[in-house]
């Protein structure tokens, strides 16, 4: 099946206007505590994977200064836009959760509190939230492969009713910087295991190439690195490991006994590739369990992130063809645009 818009192009705008994204500063300055009360009041799963697979929307990526987006350098840093875009998916698609940093974690729980007190259905019971730890290796900084935890603590994720912890482990080879980050990730998967937190790593093998830190696609690097990623902390038994898609992803997989879920990766501006990746990725082996996606659901060039986060939804829990998630794809595109403004 081909993938035609027919000329579709999503508006944000029209899913969430500039009033409502006005409405969070509002809340953020006249009730900031009742936002934690209602966290402390959300329905959480009683099960992390119900079927076994697992589909979290990633959105943490501005707060390690990653701002570019397809045709704009600074996309990911129009908040308006990017949390329109993140609710668009988390509020209107069955995907299993979000991954953030406190700042969005914390938008969405005011948006869903507005709703419900609308009269809404809460779009967060029942769905994953998961925290990310470590934002400290801003991207371009001389200090970047020194990754250290600026974002949530085990603790706080605790306090705050999150249900896991996402930790990213660069290492170059070449740099100090790396061995210190496997400390600090070391640590707080020890802190996780005493609190029963599930851990979400990210073991990116890195090189610096014309100045610039990059990850190393190769299975080769991959395999090396899980092995390192796979031994941190006193226990593994909380870890799933997240790794990128590489040529001869049967062999990465076989690299670690843990569940692994797929990177999305720089967005392409065109889901097809991601769908082809994730639906090869989830036939080579019974311990690839899904996907942490983020980027190429939310900016898939001109169509609907919801539709795109369907489609994907559908390889992953449903098992559904490259072609058979294009016309999911088809079904979501465009639909409850009202999902919000209705109540807001």
């Amino acid at each position: 099946m081909e993938y035609d818009l027919k000329g579709y192009r999503f508006n944000r705008e029209d899913f969430f206007p500039k009033r409502l994204f006005d409405l969070i500063a509002e809340v953020r300055v006249e009730r900031p505590r009742s936002v934690l009360e209602y966290a402390a009041k959300r329905k959480r799963r009683e099960r992390l994977a119900y079927d076994g697979k697992l589909l979290i929307l990633a959105a943490d990526h501005p707060a390690r200064m990653v701002t570019a987006a397809p045709g704009d350098p600074l996309g990911m840093g129009n908040r308006v836009d990017y949390l329109g875009r993140i609710l668009r998916v988390a509020a209107t698609v069955g995907l299993d959760g979000v991954m953030s940093t406190p700042d969005i974690i914390d938008d969405l729980l005011i948006v869903d509190m507005l709703n419900v007190e609308a009269g809404g259905r809460s779009f967060l019971d029942d769905r994953l939230l998961v925290g990310c730890l470590n934002r400290g290796g801003l991207i371009g900084a001389k200090f970047e492969m020194d990754d250290r935890m600026t974002a949530y603590t085990p603790q706080s994720l605790v306090k705050m009713g999150l249900d896991g912890a996402k930790l990213m482990c660069r290492v170059d080879m070449a740099e100090e910087g790396s061995g210190r980050t496997l400390e600090y990730c070391a640590k707080a998967i020890n802190e996780c295991n005493d609190l029963g937190l599930s851990v979400f790593l990210d073991p990116l093998p890195t090189e610096k190439v014309d100045g610039i830190y990059r990850v190393k696609k190769t299975a080769e690097a991959n395999i090396k690195l899980m092995g390192v990623a796979s031994a941190l902390g006193y226990s593994s038994l909380n870890t799933w490991l997240k790794i990128t898609y590489s040529p001869d992803f049967d062999r990465v997989v076989q690299a670690a006994s843990m569940p692994l879920l797929m990177l999305g990766g720089e967005s392409r501006g065109n889901p097809l590739e991601t769908l082809e990746q994730f639906h090869n990725g989830m036939r080579l082996g019974g311990n690839v369990r899904g996907a942490m996606v983020g980027r190429n659901i939310l900016f898939p060039g001109p169509d609907d992130p919801r539709a795109v986060a369907a489609g994907v939804d559908a390889v992953i829990h449903g098992g559904a063809s490259v072609e058979g998630a294009i016309e999911v794809m088809a079904t979501h595109r465009g639909r409850d645009m009202d999902r919000l403004t209705r109540l807001l």
